[in-house]
């Protein structure tokens, strides 16, 4: 096919994708709205729920299985509605949850196409402007998300990632679309190959992980009222224990620093050496790069010597993840800088 067909292709697989995350977004929306109510409990039932979340931490540490808890919500408590409307709830947001994670599943087989064709089309490497690392960056988190889904389970994250999938796709293709060309000469070089995706691959952790850590606080928070004798929604029972859900932020984290450490701090220097003829300019990405990481190296490093759990670390990867997301489209969009053509 010529490059104006793989273009055309391009430009038809990006808003189905986008269609169809929407649709999974709208199915994992259905899953949660099903489970917002909560019925009272006896006192044996709260009293059974409390020692549950007492031992959560103990279980969370004890076994993987509590880390990998999913849509079944091992280390909560157990939902408390009963008999058959029970059931018949539980079955409903069990298939809103699959018709989600499928719909998520095309839609990326489809993102993917997208993305290559693009590549295809412009004959490199589809990430030499906002409009290419916008698809590009969208799909790392999909990929990052459905191999956590594969190992840990996590379609209760659903929701929060086609929201911002579909969030990042729309506004490429309404905002940030720029047909296929060359690059401008400062982008030939591998180092783009290997600084862009690098980027890529640890800011679509770095989304997951900052979408676990605000499921985390509001799990807490639910946890805590069920201590305090209250109830919780079937929706947030699903969830795993809270101290399970930050062991799973913290994993992804860890996987995403040392990469986003390489690709952004290691091979970004270089290659703005290759392009501009220095290693580091203090440009406006540049520091707001820098920023991001010390975020996440203070976040690493509180969990490692000063022991931070729970709330206090969930609310530096917060930060971290908005700071990321300030470097990835406010930098580029409102702030002017030798980046700012490239979107990386």
């Amino acid at each position: 096919m010529s490059p104006e067909t793989y273009a055309q292709v391009s430009n038809l697989l990006i808003p189905t994708a986008t269609v169809i995350y929407a649709l999974a977004l709208v199915s994992h929306a259905m899953e949660w709205a099903l489970g917002r109510t909560a019925v009272a409990k006896a006192p044996a039932e709260q009293e059974a729920d409390a020692g549950v979340l007492v031992g959560s931490a103990t279980a969370a540490s004890a076994s993987t299985g509590s880390v990998a808890s999913g849509s079944t919500g091992s280390g909560s408590a157990a939902p408390s509605t009963s008999g058959a409307e029970g059931a018949a709830s539980s079955e409903r947001m069990d298939a809103a949850s699959r018709i989600g994670l499928l719909l998520t599943w095309l839609a990326f087989v489809l993102h993917l196409g997208g993305v290559v064709t693009r590549g295809l089309a412009a004959g490199r490497v589809p990430w030499g402007n906002m409009y290419e690392f916008s698809i590009t960056a969208s799909l790392a988190v999909a990929i990052v998300y459905l191999i956590f889904v594969q190992r840990y389970k996590l379609q209760w994250l659903g929701l929060g990632v086609t929201f911002v999938i579909t969030a990042v796709l729309g506004l490429a293709s309404l905002a940030l679309y720029t047909p296929a060309g060359p690059l401008v000469p400062a982008l030939h070089s591998y180092w783009l190959v290997i600084h862009v995706s690098a980027a890529a691959t640890s800011g679509g952790a770095f989304t997951v992980g900052g979408l676990i850590s605000v499921l985390y606080l509001v799990k807490a928070r639910a946890e805590r009222k069920v201590l305090a004798g209250g109830t919780m929604s079937a929706s947030l029972r699903r969830l795993p224990s809270s101290e399970a859900m930050d062991g799973t932020a913290y994993k992804v984290l860890a996987f995403a620093f040392p990469l986003w450490t390489f690709g952004v701090l290691v091979a970004g220097p270089i290659w703005a050496e290759h392009a501009w003829g220095r290693y580091w300019g203090w440009d406006p990405k540049e520091v707001w790069s820098l920023v991001t990481w010390v975020v996440y190296a203070s976040y690493l490093h509180a969990r490692a010597t000063a022991g931070w759990r729970g709330r206090r670390a969930a609310t530096i990867a917060i930060v971290g993840w908005v700071v990321f997301i300030f470097n990835f489209v406010g930098v580029n969009l409102l702030v002017s800088g030798m980046h700012s053509y490239a979107g990386v």
